[in-house]
């Protein structure tokens, strides 16, 4: 049906009307399915009726009164007073009435009256007669369906007496699928007319959203609204005004319309419509007849009602929202109960796992056995199709069954947090109290426990991840034992990651996992020897929910590269992050990041590193990182200080991390980066503690090997800017003469620290090659503050054109790189106007030459003013004043500002005038 076939159909009703005021009786019967209109048409019919001078008489039919006798006639006359007294026998409490209407009479196929209920629906009759002489009557019975078998028979009895009266009745129902005697006969009468009301074509819809919206917005959602009600005018209605509330559909506008459709519907079609929100699907027509209760038939019938009023199309609801509204409408009680049948119900019939689990999971409380099977399988079905979200409801539902032994509960929360910690580890830890207690009871496994001890060792929980390893340790697994294999696999693990827990005995090497092998050769220096396995690892690359810390294998072989100076590490990076994982594991991508971001330091990319900790540090919360947050962190400060930024690198340092993690390996990075930045800073007495303490932990935890933090040169360059050059040399001495330092890496900086502190003249041998080892590791950052050393050098010697050189060369990385702080120093270096020695500088120590931005500084620090105000008079850094102070000891032979010669002050103005530095 069309609006315009609707509007016609309004002004037949209205042409009825008025031929009945001329004695002309009629019965109408709208038919429509719900949500067609008939009850808004019924309404318009009677207002216009009562407008007219009409006696509007009106009864709305209910299934919870289709048991009471005479209740719809009732309803027409409780406002005549002539019918008070007929009325009130009829209603009388156990009146012999009620038993001469019979809804249905085999003999006729029709519904009959008794003689004595003929003689007061005759008085009835003649009293309504009467009253339409005065005015026309209008009777209007909404739903008559639902009417009770003895208003039913009085109706007729009344229709048949009234085609030459001035009565118009107006009755609605819905498109029946059975017929009935009432039916049969109303519609056998001759002045009864039968006006049937269809749903609204897409079309019509858009029509009907025009008069409240523009045109084009009414086409654009015409497709959309028809899908969502079918033509169901109530629906439609409902979802305009969504559309006008929030742009969208609501719970609260169409989802409540949804509910008064399916309030005026049978009771085995809302059993039906139940059972179908919780199954999901009408693909098994049995199923759905089992979960509601009825027969097959019934369900056929049901789901095509369910179609005509707009609620389901082909075997789904059409919205989410009408599934949900469904299920609301159940008491909590009866929702659970539903849902453990279906669930039942779908295990019986052999159904996979996956599709059950949800309907435990939503239950609440899973009961029997056999649920906690079917949702652990679930769980890593779920995860295998890449859906952790749901293999943690599944688990987490599986822990609410009131079944199963403590052993047994404690392996589903032990999977649990493996799972929760691949994608959001910071709520793995609320497992971790109630799991080490079972642990401790011995209820759970080896392997498990293991895995109980590196999510401990995460969260910083050090005390208790020792007591359950001492119990395992105490326990000796029987000799080859896979028990005895994994507490030898972690203990390697254990002496790379966190030492301070490790018991390192003599084993045979090359034998155990990968991640253990490749953790062993790190740890003893030996990461040369496992490149090939390395790259292998990446080769078979990523997580496999098979093993408890699937990217452990990954990360160390990483770790192997870069400690390696590997031209892959990098690489290697890149196609892991792009590559992803599957499902998305924000903790994977974090600790890939924190990984490429070190790649970055050591290739001199001082932007990408910052980009890459930050994004580490933004897949999972610091918070969630636990003790493992020293890497990220630690890349993030050493990055942004060497671009330069030191009020961000300053505040990166004020977070608060876990203070275990300065017992393990991320705590090494974090410190050597917090020393880097008081070095750049100009506080070396507080670098030099950063390094030290390195160096006490390295040598203590007995992983002092290249690779890992350099804080031997580091704790040199410390020295030197103390003016200590015999400590500096020391220091350098020993990273060359320590085992293992093959790699281009640490002979570099060694070369290097020895080279500043040394005598002008062996600078060039050492600083060159340091530049050939750096340019063999890639690293930009490094090979810019040799060409500045080179650059310097040559400059005291007199050789200003290789000095101008390896500035040239030098200014040309620093754009690569992003280092701020050395683009300033570099900056700062004497061009070809410079050439000649400062005056101020010529014939002091041993005479040394200042460039023009070292006698600037020196003027103003003899004149008395701070490294500070120094840096604000010259727009430079306070660091950058400090590095040309500890050059300006070295070439005038002092060890501090008090030494220097008083003739530098000769003019401050003039040194603040000339701030070319």
């Amino acid at each position: 049906m069309n609006l315009v076939e609707r509007d016609e159909q309004e002004s037949e009703l209205e042409r009825i009307w008025s031929e009945c005021g001329a004695g002309k009786g009629s019965v109408v019967l709208l038919e429509g399915s719900g949500g067609s209109g008939k009850t808004e048409l019924l309404h318009q019919a009677a207002e216009r009726a009562r407008r007219g001078g009409g006696l509007v008489l009106h009864a709305g039919c209910s299934p919870a009164e289709s048991a009471l006798p005479f209740g719809v006639l009732g309803q027409l006359f409780s406002s005549v007073p002539a019918v008070e007294g007929p009325l009130a026998r009829l209603q009388a409490p156990n009146s012999p009435l009620a038993a001469e209407a019979a809804p249905h009479d085999p003999a006729r196929g029709a519904v009959a009256i008794g003689p004595q209920l003929a003689l007061l629906l005759n008085e009835v009759t003649a009293t309504l007669l009467e009253l339409s002489a005065a005015n026309p009557v209008f009777i209007g019975v909404d739903t008559v369906r639902h009417a009770d078998a003895q208003s039913l028979a009085c109706l007729l009895y009344l229709v048949r007496r009234t085609g030459a009266a001035r009565v118009m009745a107006v009755l609605t129902d819905d498109t029946a699928a059975h017929r009935s005697p009432f039916r049969t006969e109303l519609l056998d009468q001759p002045h009864t007319r039968r006006v049937p009301l269809a749903p609204l074509a897409e079309a019509e819809i858009t029509a009907l959203l025009a008069r409240r919206l523009e045109r084009d917005e009414a086409e654009r959602l015409a497709g959309e609204f028809h899908t969502l009600s079918g033509g169901n005018l109530l629906l439609l209605r409902a979802l305009l005004e969504d559309h006008l509330a929030c742009g969208g559909v609501r719970k609260d506008g169409y989802g409540r319309a949804v509910l008064r459709q399916l309030g005026r519907l049978e009771e085995p079609v809302t059993a039906v419509a139940r059972a179908l929100a919780v199954l999901g699907s009408a693909e098994a027509p049995d199923r759905l007849a089992r979960l509601a209760g009825v027969d097959d038939g019934a369900v056929e019938t049901a789901l095509r009602t369910l179609g005509s009023v707009g609620l389901v199309a082909g075997l789904t609801f059409r919205h989410d929202i009408v599934r949900q509204a469904v299920l609301d409408d159940l008491a909590p009680e009866d929702r659970t109960t539903l849902r453990l049948a279906a669930a039942a119900l779908l295990h019986e019939q052999g159904c996979p796992p996956r599709a059950i689990a949800p309907l435990l999971v939503e239950a609440d409380r899973p009961d029997g056995a056999w649920s906690v099977r079917v949702l652990s399988e679930a769980a890593e079905q779920e995860l295998l199709a890449g859906r952790p979200q749901h293999a943690v409801a599944a688990l987490e539902a599986a822990l609410r069954a009131p079944v199963g032994s403590g052993a047994e509960r404690a392996a589903i929360e032990s999977r649990l947090i493996q799972v929760r910690r691949l994608f959001d580890p910071a709520t793995a830890e609320r497992h971790l109290t109630a799991l080490t207690t079972a642990a401790r009871a011995g209820e759970l496994a080896p392997a498990r426990t293991l895995d109980l001890v590196r999510q401990l060792l995460w969260q910083g929980r050090t005390a208790e991840a020792g007591e359950l390893l001492d119990r395992l340790r105490t326990a000796r697994p029987e000799a080859h034992s896979e028990a005895a294999a994994l507490l030898e696999d972690t203990e390697k693990w254990l002496a790379w990651t966190h030492p301070t827990l490790a018991r390192r005995t003599p084993r045979p090497t090359g034998q155990g996992r990968p991640a253990a092998l490749l953790a062993d050769a790190l740890v003893n220096g030996r990461a040369h020897e496992a490149v090939g396995q390395a790259h292998q690892v990446l080769k078979d690359r990523g997580p496999s929910y098979d093993l408890s810390w699937p990217e452990e294998p990954a990360l160390l072989a990483l770790g192997v590269l870069l400690c390696t100076d590997s031209p892959d590490a990098a690489a290697w990076c890149d196609r892991l992050l792009r590559e992803g994982h599957t499902p998305y594991s924000p903790t994977w991508m974090a600790m890939l990041s924190a990984m490429r971001s070190e790649a970055a330091l050591r290739l001199g990319d001082l932007t990408g590193a910052a980009d890459h900790a930050q994004q580490a540090l933004n897949h999972i919360h610091p918070a969630a990182w636990g003790v493992a947050v020293g890497g990220p962190l630690g890349s993030l400060v050493l990055a942004t200080t060497r671009m330069g930024h030191y009020d961000e690198a300053g505040a990166y340092l004020t977070h608060a991390v876990p203070k275990h993690m300065f017992d393990t390996r991320y705590g090494l990075h974090y410190l050597h980066a917090r020393g880097q930045y008081h070095l750049l800073t100009g506080h070396p007495h507080a670098a030099l503690a950063d390094f030290l303490a390195c160096g006490d932990r390295m040598r203590a935890w007995g992983i002092d090997v290249p690779g890992v933090v350099p804080w031997r040169t580091s704790a040199a360059e410390a020295w030197l800017a103390l003016g200590n050059r015999e400590q500096a040399a020391r220091l350098s001495y020993d990273q060359l003469g320590r085992p293992g330092t093959n790699g281009a890496r640490p002979r570099a900086a060694a070369l290097r620290t020895l080279a500043v502190g040394g005598p002008v003249a062996r600078r060039p041998q050492m600083l060159s090659e340091a530049l050939d080892l750096y340019e063999r590791c890639g690293d930009r950052y490094e090979q810019i503050r040799v060409l500045g050393d080179l650059a310097t050098t040559y400059h005291e010697l007199g050789d200003n054109r290789r000095a101008r050189t390896h500035v040239r060369r030098a200014r040309h990385l620093v754009g690569m790189c992003g280092a701020a702080s050395l683009s300033e120093e570099l900056f700062s270096f004497p061009d070809e106007a410079e050439e000649q020695p400062s005056p101020a500088g010529a014939g002091f120590g041993d005479g040394a030459l200042l460039t023009g931005s070292e006698r600037r500084v020196a003027a103003l620090a003899v004149s008395g003013y701070t490294n500070r105000e120094i840096a604000a008079k010259l727009f430079i850094t306070p660091s950058t004043v400090e590095q040309h102070l500890t050059r300006v000891y070295r070439k005038l032979g002092v060890r501090c500002r008090k030494d220097l010669p008083v003739e530098l002050a000769t003019s401050v103005t003039e040194a603040v005038a000339g701030q070319g530095a």
